[in-house]
Parts: C-alpha cells; structure tokens; sequence
C-alpha cells in the first residue's frame, strides 16, 4: 500500500510504486483511484513550486476556513525536511508537530490535511518544491505561527547562524496566540 498513517489523524505519507530502469525511473505521483481507495477524495485546483537554497525555513503557515487548504508536498530536486503541526482544536495531536524528509530521491509526499501549520527547511544546497492545493490561494485568510516556538521546539536541522528566515515568517505568532479557527472532527 503506497500510504503510511502517521500518529496524527489525518496525516498521510504517500510512497508511490517507482518503476526503474536503464533509462531512469517512472511513477505516478499522483493517481485519483489510488487515493479514493484509500479514502482520500480530494479535487486538488492549483499548483506551487517554489526553489530556494539551502538553509532556507518556510513556514509554518495555512489559510482559514472558508479559504483553508490541503496540500499534497513533494520535492523535484533536493532534499528538504517538511513539517506540519496539528492545530486543530478538539484534536488529540493538538499542538504537536510530524516532521519527514522529502527529497527528489526518495519521491515520498506528504498529505497535509486542512487544519495544519506547514512549513519546511531546505537541507541540500538548492531545492525545488511543487504542492498541489485543494483551495485557491486567498490572502486575506493567511495565518502562521513562527518557526521556532519554544512551544513546539521543531529541530529544523539547520544550524541556527545558517537558517534564512523571512521576515514575514520571523514576526509570526506563537501557536498559543495565532489566529485559528480550526475544528477536529472524527
């Protein structure tokens, strides 16, 4: 089965079936039977990639309902360390974070569900990341929480005199006191 749970309800880690050869590699990374049969039905409507160097932390972000989004990660060129805490309030995992290395390698992608802070550290010397969404970007809905909460404690494996941080990203809030309207349901 190419889906591993997590201990997070909700947080998938898809593992496609690579078909290798003389002349390279082949798979799906994306396949809509394969994720309905496994319960996730999800209409993805657009595309990000973005390509940063390393040291690079993005994050941790997300959008408010109405405009909340899931994503499905994964990495095209390098290696990266992506991170989502759960912040969804009623939920058991509230409050603790899933970090996995994603990398152009090992072609692994992580389903981040709708009511998760998202964010990643770039650890290869340049990166390239693409994430379907399953709702349109919407500025005005954007929420984080800052990268290095103590709260949460996230070893983001990039020495701290190393890290390139926004300064958007640097003047997040804490998760105790960001914005979320978030709801856990069963």
């Amino acid at each position: 089965m190419p889906f591993q749970k997590t201990a997070i309800p909700g947080l998938l880690v898809f593992e496609p079936n690579v078909f290798e050869d003389s002349r390279g590699y082949f798979f799906e990374s994306y396949n809509e039977a394969i994720f309905r049969k496994e319960g996730v039905d999800i209409r993805w409507v657009q595309d990000n990639q973005s390509s940063s160097t390393y040291g690079v932390i993005r994050g941790l972000h997300y959008q408010l309902p109405p405009f909340e989004q899931s994503k499905l990660v994964r990495v095209l060129k390098g290696k990266i360390l992506d991170v989502v805490v759960d912040i969804r309030k009623g939920s058991p995992t509230y409050g603790k974070f899933f970090a996995q290395k994603l990398s152009s390698k090992n072609k692994k992608q992580l389903l981040v569900p709708k009511g998760f802070g998202h964010g990643f550290s770039v650890l290869s010397e340049k990166t390239e990341v693409l994430y379907k969404c399953d709702g349109l970007y919407n500025k005005e809905s954007e929420g984080g929480i800052v990268y290095n909460d103590p709260a949460l404690n996230i070893d983001w494996q990039i020495p701290i005199e190393k890290a390139i941080v926004s300064e958007k990203d640097k003047n997040l809030p804490a998760l105790a006191k960001c914005n979320n309207n978030f709801e856990f349901k069963t």
